[in-house]
Order: structure tokens, then sequence, then C-alpha cells
């Protein structure tokens, strides 16, 4: 097949769904299809090889400025194209930013209205490119927030569009009001436009069933799949220090502070051979989110105790992965990925995670790990003592996730089974054609 996958940068951030997007074009060209890989907003950000295509539509600083300056939205195309470029968009986007939720919300309406919204101009230059381009047999988008390019992207390709559903429920549950009501009302609109519907969990698909009115037989669920290279066990030290690991985006929603409340409980009943490690993104905004929780370690004594190791590379996160004894990311909300739950199980390391979302469903496909009463500090840490003080408990959880993760996580089985979808989608239109 043909594919024309259009995926969105996240500036200068590791984002789940960027990897995911990159890792699938990738290792469906090694399976034989030729895929596109066209970044919108900023380039993408990778830990590995990047698939993408080098020109970015709908850049940042276009969009931004079409969104509050009417003058822009009527610029020629050569003066687009030097703010498109993507050195001068990832200059900007590694300023970090913080935007403002009104103005975000205004500007993800805005997107949704599509050639009815103030960025108009940005469909019709990638329609415009398009046309000059071989027709593919497919077209897919990497979240609902983008619904209104299906019927322009239908219109000029002639092809079906398959829409990947990635979380973006809790952004479009967290924008201010009236903005959120008005999103929701164009994405439900919208839905009919799309052929096809791919939620990467069972949790992901029946919430988003209910909430976007999307008609159950148009969702496909493919579980998340991840690069296994690298991923290995590490002979732990029964003796010496044990590590509890928190690996994921640094914000309230992820529940940093509540494995900080956990592990302060742990220090309590008398564990002082236990420490705390985290890393991952950190947005200018939620600084002061990580002051907080370190303030709180501070005031329990426990400054020496816990390690905030940054954002990662793909090197350091697999030497991170495979320095700990217990991971968990105990979010505040039903998560429907949890592509770190798969990488630390992947280097048979056990996790602890709140029974809600897509956990429960990956603890049972896995048998690596315990599921713990979601926003409790006490349960969290009444499961962490558990797991640190049964080796072979958590010697066998972390083996078995190892096991099942490398059998039936791995990117291959992912793009393997993303490509049926994509060829139930087209058979229909080939068949006519």
């Amino acid at each position: 097949m043909k594919i024309l996958s259009i995926t969105a940068g996240a500036a200068n951030m590791y984002c789940g769904s960027c990897l995911r997007d990159n890792a699938l074009a990738g290792e469906l060209r090694r399976q034989g299809h030729d895929v596109i890989l066209l970044p919108l907003y900023t380039p993408t950000r990778t830990d590995e090889a990047n698939f993408s295509h080098q020109r970015v539509f709908f850049g940042g600083i276009s969009i931004f400025l079409e969104q509050n300056v009417p003058l822009f939205r009527r610029t020629p195309k050569f003066l687009d194209w030097l703010w498109d470029l993507p050195g001068v968009i990832s200059l900007f986007a590694g300023r970090g930013v913080e935007v403002d939720p009104a103005q975000l919300g205004a500007l993800t309406v805005s997107i949704l209205e599509g050639v009815h919204g103030h960025q108009r101009k940005e469909i019709a230059n990638l329609t415009d490119w398009l046309r000059h381009e071989p027709r593919p047999d497919l077209v897919t988008l990497p979240y609902t927030l983008l619904l209104s390019l299906a019927r322009p992207l239908k219109e000029v390709t002639g092809r079906p569009v398959v829409c990947t559903l990635q979380g973006e429920e809790l952004f479009l549950q967290g924008l201010a009001e009236p903005y959120r009501s008005r999103a929701l009302d164009l994405v439900r609109r919208q839905v009919e436009d799309v052929d096809a519907f791919i939620a990467v969990s069972h949790y992901g698909a029946r919430f988003m069933a209910g909430f976007l009115g999307i008609p159950p037989g148009k969702i496909h669920t493919v579980p998340l799949g991840i690069s296994l290279d690298g991923h290995q066990r590490v002979p732990r030290n029964p003796g010496g220090t044990r590590r509890i690991g928190f690996l994921s985006r640094i914000a309230p929603e992820k529940g940093l502070h509540l494995l900080a409340e956990a592990f302060r409980i742990l220090h309590d009943r008398g564990d002082r051979s236990v420490v705390l490690e985290a890393a991952g993104y950190i947005a200018p905004e939620q600084r002061a989110y990580l002051a907080e929780v370190q303030g709180k370690l501070a005031g329990w004594g426990l400054t020496d105790r816990f390690t905030y190791h940054g954002e990662l590379d793909r090197a350091a996160k697999l030497a991170f992965l495979q320095s700990l004894d217990v991971m968990s990311i105990p979010a505040t909300y039903d998560e429907p990925k949890g592509i770190p739950v798969l990488e630390a199980l992947a280097s048979a390391v056990p996790v602890v995670q709140p029974r809600r979302g897509s956990f429960p469903e990956m603890i049972e496909a896995t048998g690596g790990g315990l599921l713990v009463e979601p926003d409790s500090p006490e349960a969290l840490a009444t499961a962490l003592a558990a797991m640190l003080g049964d080796t072979e408990m958590a010697r066998r959880m972390g083996d078995s996730g190892h096991a099942a993760v490398h059998a039936r996580f791995g990117i291959a089985a992912m793009a393997e089974a993303t490509a049926a979808v994509y060829e139930s989608v087209c058979r229909p239109v080939a068949s006519i054609s």
C-alpha cells in the first residue's frame, strides 16, 4: 500500500504519539509498504531514526500568526515558506513559550472549523501539494483534533481516511468554555467524514465511542507496540538500594505527587533502603509543580532520596529502566495509552498502576504487575511495599511482562495489525476503482 500518514510534531518534546507514529511508519516501510510521514505544526522529535518528511505543513508559527493577526491570513506563499522552514519553527518552539488556555481553545476551534477557520490557507497549501504527488491508497490522521482535514483530503485524493485515537480526550476535556463545547460539537459532526478509527486500547475504543459518538463498528482496536531494541533483563541486587521509578511527562495528571506521597508512607513505615527516581519531559508551566513536589519531599526529610533525571534520550531511557526495581505512573485520569508501562515491562521491570483506563487490560495481558485503587497513596504504598518485599513475586511479574511484551507488543505486531485494518478499509475502494 501507498500510505500518506500525517503526524503532529510536539516541538522539542518527546511525544508518545509522535514516537508511535514514527515507529509505525518505519516498520510499515520495513514490511514493504510505501509510507510518507508528513509532520504538521513542528518537525517531529524521536528517540530513534526519524522517518518523517522534511517539509512541515500547518507550521506552528503560521497558524499562530493566522489566529491572532488577520493580515497573515492573506500573506503570499513565499513569505509562509520562510517561517515554515523546519529550522525556523524549531528555533521558536525551543523557547518553550507558555500558551494561554483561552488562546489555545480558540485556536483548537479554528483548526476544527477547517476551511471556515482562520487556518484555511494551510489546508489549501496541503491540498495543492497533494495534487502534484502520487495518489496514496490511504490517508491517516493522528487524532480527532485534525478531523477537519478528512473531507478536504478525501476530495483531493479520492481515497479513504483513517484516524487514530491517541488520548486527545484529555486535551478536549481540559479546554475552557465555550471552546470545549464548540470543539466537541465540531469533532462529533465530522466523525462521518472518516472511514475508520483505530484505538490504541480497548478502553480507548469504548470511551471514545460514547464520548465522540463514533459508531462502535467504525472503531478497530490495535494495541500499542514499541521498539524492542535494547530492552533486556538486567539482574537486580536484592541486598542493595531499591529503586522506584517514574517515567512520564512531569505534570499533575501523571501523578508524580501521588507517588511521592506513597514514597513518604513507605519511609514512615520504616523502609529506608528505597529511593525514588523520576524522569521525563517538563514543560515550562509545570516547573512550579515539580518544585512543589520537591518541596514536600524536602519537608519530609527525603531530599537526598529523590532524583529527577530530566528528559532522557533512548540510550539513557533504557539505562534508567534497567536500574529500577519497580515502576509506577499513578495517573489521575483514565490513561488510554501507557507506552512507558510497556517499556518498563519490556525491560523486565514490574509495575504498580491504578485500576483505570488502559492499565487493567495491560496488566491482564502481560501479568507484569499489580493494580491498586486510583488516587490513593496508601494503596499505592502498600502495593509497592509488597513488590519490593517479595523479590520472587517481582521477578516472576517482571519476567512475565518481559515475555508478553516481546511476544505480542512489539512494533512489528502493531504494524501488521494496523496494515490489516488499512487493507480492510481500502478493499471496497480498490474493488470499484
